[in-house]
């Protein structure tokens, strides 16, 4: 199949897909004689656990580290996969966090805002504005 096949199929673009392939997270297809990439279903397996995976908010690195552990020959132990797993579980906890802090805050201000009437006296900006620095988003990428 070719790209827009592919890309038809899976939900990912074009472009996408190519950056997937330069990534060396999707294994690069076969040429036709017209130079069209050619894809078969491993390409759309391997596509659709990449994507899933971003859904999941993984990281490409992430994502290649699982890629190769499971590619490793005789590879019978799990217990890499695991860790990082494990080590993004931590991530996405902080980043909840980090994100219910924010919800916080925000409906402070939002409720602060329900009060007034008018749109000048409304204080979204000024509130915001006036927030101490915010915190950076916690990244799980080294």
């Amino acid at each position: 199949m070719k790209i827009g096949q592919l890309s038809e199929l899976t939900g990912v673009s074009t472009e996408t897909i190519r950056y997937y392939e330069k990534q060396k997270l999707l294994p690069m297809p076969t040429r036709l004689a017209n130079n069209y990439r050619s894809y078969d279903q491993s390409h759309v397996e391997r596509l659709t656990f990449i994507k899933n995976c971003r859904a999941f908010d993984m990281t490409h690195e992430e994502i290649h580290q699982i890629l190769d552990e499971v590619n490793a020959p005789s590879t019978s132990d799990c217990r890499p996969i695991n860790h990082i797993i494990q080590q993004h579980l931590l991530h996405l906890e902080a980043r909840i966090e980090e994100l219910m802090d924010l919800k916080d805050r925000l409906t402070a201000i939002e409720q602060r805002c329900r009060r007034a009437h008018t749109a000048d006296q409304c204080t979204i900006i000024e509130d915001i504005s006036k927030l101490d620095a915010m915190p950076t988003r916690t990244t799980h990428v080294g």
